[in-house]
């Protein structure tokens, strides 16, 4: 996994959902502030609704502290505009099926389900800088309280 300090490749494209319309852009244009990238796994499951849902009440302290939230599934942009509406989320949901991102951030990991194993993208939060440098990271997402974590870790920053 990519290391506090060391710079993401930023030069991926993702599809994107925000303020309800669907875009493409490249990572890179996401940091136009310090930003954090919310991994979870799948909309309308019972672990990421949960880690979505504290992001969602709390989004607004994250752009108060001048913070960009973007929250990252492998799910349509179709599924992330029904989520958004459903959840009321504000910040922005991206699209990555191929894992671009964590791929970028080698955090693609061995799971398993059902007594199979594959690999995917790690649940994992990274806080970066403007220019991708990693200011932070949460490698174990408390899926009941992201958002608590998640200010804690910012606080942690400033140290």
């Amino acid at each position: 996994m990519i290391k506090l300090g060391q710079k993401l490749k930023t030069h991926f494209k993702l599809k994107i959902v925000r303020d309800g319309s669907e875009a493409e852009v490249a990572f890179k244009d996401l940091l136009d502030r310090p930003t954090i990238v919310s991994v979870y796994m799948k909309n309308n499951t019972s672990s990421c609704d949960k880690q979505n849902d504290s992001l969602a009440a709390r989004a607004e302290e994250f752009a108060k502290r001048g913070y960009h939230l973007v929250a990252l599934s492998r799910d349509t942009c179709g599924s992330h505009l029904k989520y958004a509406v459903k959840k009321k989320i504000t910040y922005t949901l991206a699209s990555d099926p191929d894992d671009l991102f964590a791929q970028a951030a080698e955090a693609i990991v061995e799971k398993s389900m059902y007594g199979k194993t594959y690999e995917g993208p790690a649940r994992v939060a990274f806080v970066f800088d403007r220019d991708g440098t990693v200011l932070g990271i949460a490698e174990k997402v408390d899926t009941k309280d992201h958002a608590a974590q998640l200010l804690a870790l910012l606080d942690g920053l400033k140290s």
